[in-house]
């Protein structure tokens, strides 16, 4: 029976190893380290030596304290790995963060597919995986030669493991051009690009790659056919739990270095690619519209640092005083791309609750942007750290006159790549009474919430 999974989670700040229990879905033990950016040559890109060096040891550890039954990957999107005919890198991963594919923007626009084609935005750099590819095949001209096989993030540490290679329909679905998930199969980028025969097998998340391999166990200590599974982009992680345990309609709200809402049978509505919407893929290959900003970046931004957690009388003092933030921090994307961030009224001083109230305040009302962008119905669940942000789940209560729930789990992402390991399905993610608005800050939420959105609109305009 499979009852301790181990959990590869690569997110854009920090990667992180979580041991869950498969039945209860609750993490024994979770270890981090910061995912640090290497500055090149030939471009920044990531630690894998690093974090593989972590990974392995964490293995070990967990193994010998609690034991390892299988793994699974999950890892951000935006990111894809270029092996050689070896099976090692042809090239380091690419920070997607690297502003070099701008060079050649209007070249690859040119042979992009539309946003009807793929549900994907043209985004800033390298958030489009095929205007990675795109730029790095210019920038170094023997690179397309020497690529054998293309794989996404997780699967990448998939093959490590197995040495099998994959590429999951999640992580192929996350805003990268080379996706149809109208017609689930692979767009017509992939042909433009000549990558027919480059890009790995496309598979389902909770597909079984095979055993570790023998390498893999004797530095471990795991059992030599410990089973890995192909693996899942992290947002879509968040999402699978409250789809196999929550009837529609229902949004997710994924936080972390990005804030992603998915919308699981919603309003039809148009997405507007300007607004950073998109269509995400689902575990079970089912589009979901989403949208998205950069809300673990700016709330790091607007703080400056730590600070006390707020307190009720640092938020009537913000509400009370109609001091507000607008956006945009990250103005690379969002559904405030391209606008200037500033504050109305006396800025809060760096390092006080007060600061911190107010910046919850904007990241729930930038939340609520998106939710309305996608046709959001029903109640929302909120995972990952701003789940536990008192202030921001009772302001988006109110923004979106909804039902809010936080998810319990520490690290979302990791009860939703635990269950892609055969076995019953058990995910009940709420089990508790959705978030309590202070009936005396109400009446102050609420003209909070008008006032920002006027003035929002009032600078578009």
């Amino acid at each position: 029976m499979t009852r301790h999974v181990a959990v590869i989670d690569i997110g854009k700040t920090n990667a992180k190893l979580a041991l869950v229990d498969r039945q209860s879905l609750t993490e024994i033990s979770v270890i981090t380290r910061p995912n640090t950016v290497l500055p090149g040559p030939p471009w920044p890109h990531f630690d894998v030596d690093g974090h593989w060096a972590f990974l392995l040891d964490g293995l070990r550890d967990l193994h010998a304290r609690h034991g390892v039954d299988a793994i699974s990957v999950t890892t951000h999107g935006a990111c894809a790995a270029l092996l050689d005919q070896d099976g090692a890198l042809a090239a380091p991963i690419l920070d997607y963060e690297h502003p070099g594919p701008t060079e050649t923007a209007q070249a690859y626009d040119a042979i992009r597919p539309p946003f009807e084609e793929t549900g994907s935005p043209r985004l800033a750099g390298g958030l489009n995986i095929g205007a990675q590819l795109f730029w790095q095949f210019h920038t170094d001209p023997g690179l397309h030669a020497r690529t054998q096989q293309i794989v996404t993030y997780p699967q990448f540490w998939g093959a490590k493991l197995t040495g099998v290679t994959a590429s999951d329909v999640t992580s192929l679905g996350c805003h990268t051009d080379l996706w149809n998930p109208h017609a689930g199969e692979v767009s017509s980028l992939v042909a433009a690009l000549d990558l027919q025969d480059k890009l790995a097998p496309v598979r389902k998340p909770h597909d079984r790659l095979g055993p570790i391999l023998p390498s893999v166990a004797e530095r471990t200590g795991l059992a030599p056919d410990t089973p890995v599974y192909c693996g899942i982009h992290d947002s879509n992680a968040s999402l699978l739990p409250y789809i196999l345990a929550q009837d529609p309609p229902f949004s997710v709200i994924s936080t972390g270095t990005w804030v992603i809402a998915m919308s699981i049978g919603g309003r039809k509505t148009p997405l507007d690619p300007a607004l950073d919407t998109l269509i995400n893929v689902t575990a079970l290959g089912h589009p979901a519209p989403s949208a998205r900003f950069m809300g673990g970046r700016e709330h790091d931004l607007a703080m400056g640092g730590p600070y006390p957690d707020p307190t009720p009388d640092d938020l009537h003092h913000i509400l009370s005083h109609r001091i507000m933030l607008l956006p945009a921090l990250a103005p690379e994307s969002g559904p405030f791309k391209g606008q200037a961030s500033g504050w109305i009224g006396d800025e809060p001083g760096v390092g006080t609750g007060q600061r911190g109230a107010a910046v919850a305040l904007y990241l729930a009302l930038v939340t609520a942007e998106c939710l309305c962008s996608i046709g959001h119905d029903g109640h929302i669940i909120v995972e990952g750290p701003f789940a536990n942000n008192r202030f921001y789940l009772e302001m988006l209560s109110v923004a979106m006159e909804a039902d809010v729930f936080r998810s319990s789990g520490t690290t979302g992402t990791s009860a939703g790549a635990a269950l892609l390991v055969g076995g019953e399905t058990r995910a009940q993610p709420i089990r508790d009474r959705p978030i309590a608005v202070d009936a005396e800050n109400k009446p102050l939420l609420v003209d909070y919430a008008g006032l920002w959105r006027q003035t929002v609109r009032q600078r578009t305009q």
